[in-house]
């Protein structure tokens, strides 16, 4: 499950494009942050997650926040600023067991396109063609389409998809989409397919494709309601930091992990009724070259680090699988947070209250940092080393506690298949 905010320019304070995603997977499934250089290609084909696509002679540069086994990203932003962020959405219209998933769109779109609408037109055409498809899960059998926020400092879209339909909106403003569609009678372009229904008569297409069961327990209406009506209270002054603020929210406070539910924003793994956990979360100020990535779960215990083409990425270990691996940058963090979470009630205000001292500092720094690459490659790095000694600071105050007992045998199955013992953390 997932969730994803924009605001246009002329809903931020600073005038410029402000995209966010939080990125809901299985508990276990760790996230690569990564980015891959513009690149030359000489063979014919690329292998996607489950099939091979054309591959074109140059791809461009993009940052990437991918689960493990996926070729494709959750989410991402290319060099030219076009981020883009997909949700599941459950339809009543059968997915393709093979296919181009949602998460491989995003990824060709991002190394494929220089604007939002040349994204946007790219994503229709595979789209329209019947080539989305595949399993969403790499442990049991999770089958959707997608709906998509696709942005650029100019102009920002949201695209939903049902089989060879479509309908696309351009946002102006605030928009926020979880899992559920949006898009009832208020289209700006849509597939040939939906203006022939809605030439029929009354027709709204979130209410014809929506399946009942997977979207009403998936909360995205909820959490939807929740994101925009935050978005709203802000609109023309919404900054980037009350961004980061929305992606870190609970349903409700003062929050508790094991009484959570699929409401959250900041989502806890919870056992059968609440399978998912933000795995990685993004922010970016499209326009300015900073793009902001925690690269770890649940983003209240997380910072968000500034990351730029011009700056890279330091050195994050090995890469990561769905086996905890103390050399890899997700699991070494996953370890800790899940430590955390034994005891989150007595130390959340506490670890919150360093937390937004670090960020305050790190968005301070990124403001006056001058541009040039040693710079934006000193801040970024300096970024990494602080969140690791706040995570060392912490993982020695926090001492492992009782969780209650459903929502602990559900962490202990999760933890045991990653192969991690709480207890064994020092």
């Amino acid at each position: 499950m997932c969730d994803i905010l924009i605001a246009t320019r002329e809903a931020t304070k600073e005038g410029v494009t402000l995209f966010a995603k939080n990125s809901d997977r299985e508990p276990n499934e760790a996230q690569i942050l990564e980015l891959i250089p513009r690149m030359k290609h000489d063979e014919e084909k690329v292998r996607l997650t489950y099939v091979e696509f054309p591959q074109v002679k140059e791809t461009y540069a993009v940052i990437l926040s991918r689960p493990w086994w996926m070729w494709g990203a959750e989410m991402g932003v290319n060099e030219f600023e076009v981020a883009i962020g997909n949700t599941a959405v459950f339809t009543r219209v059968r997915v393709p067991e093979r296919g181009i998933t949602g998460m491989d769109m995003i990824r060709l779109a991002l190394e494929r396109t220089k604007s939002a609408r040349e994204a946007l037109d790219f994503m229709v055409s595979l789209v329209e063609q019947g080539l989305q498809g595949g399993n969403g899960s790499k442990s049991h059998k999770l089958y959707y389409f997608s709906s998509f926020i696709i942005a650029d400092p100019k102009e920002a879209w949201v695209l939903e998809t049902v089989g060879k339909e479509w309908a696309a909106k351009r946002i102006e403003g605030v928009y926020s989409i979880s899992n559920a569609l949006t898009i009832e009678k208020d289209w700006d372009i849509a597939s040939e397919g939906v203006e022939r229904l809605a030439r029929k008569g009354s027709f709204n297409f979130a209410r014809h494709f929506s399946e009942g069961f997977y979207t009403h327990f998936a909360h995205g209406r909820d959490r939807r309601a929740l994101t925009l009506g935050k978005l709203k209270e802000r609109e023309a002054e919404i900054t980037l930091e009350y961004m980061m603020e929305i992606l870190r929210s609970h349903s409700f406070e003062p929050y508790s992990p094991e009484k959570g539910s699929m409401r959250d924003i900041c989502m806890h793994y919870g056992g059968l009724t609440r399978p998912s956990q933000t795995a990685s979360s993004q922010v970016s100020e499209l326009g300015k070259g900073i793009h902001w990535f925690t690269g770890t779960s649940n983003p209240c215990l997380s910072i968000f680090k500034p990351v730029s083409f011009e700056g890279g990425l330091p050195d994050l270990g090995k890469g990561p699988t769905d086996k905890y691996d103390p050399n890899t940058y997700w699991w070494r963090f996953e370890a800790s947070h899940r430590k955390f979470l034994t005891n989150y009630r007595s130390h959340i205000d506490d670890f919150s209250r360093e937390r937004e001292e670090l960020q305050a500092e790190l968005i301070r720094r990124a403001r006056e940092v001058k541009g040039t690459s040693e710079d934006l490659k000193a801040l970024t790095e300096w970024a990494f080393r602080e969140e690791e000694k706040l995570r060392e600071r912490w993982e020695r105050i926090v001492k492992p506690g009782k969780l209650p007992f459903l929502f602990g045998r559900s962490w202990r199955k999760v933890n045991g298949e990653a192969g991690l013992r709480i207890e064994d953390l020092r």
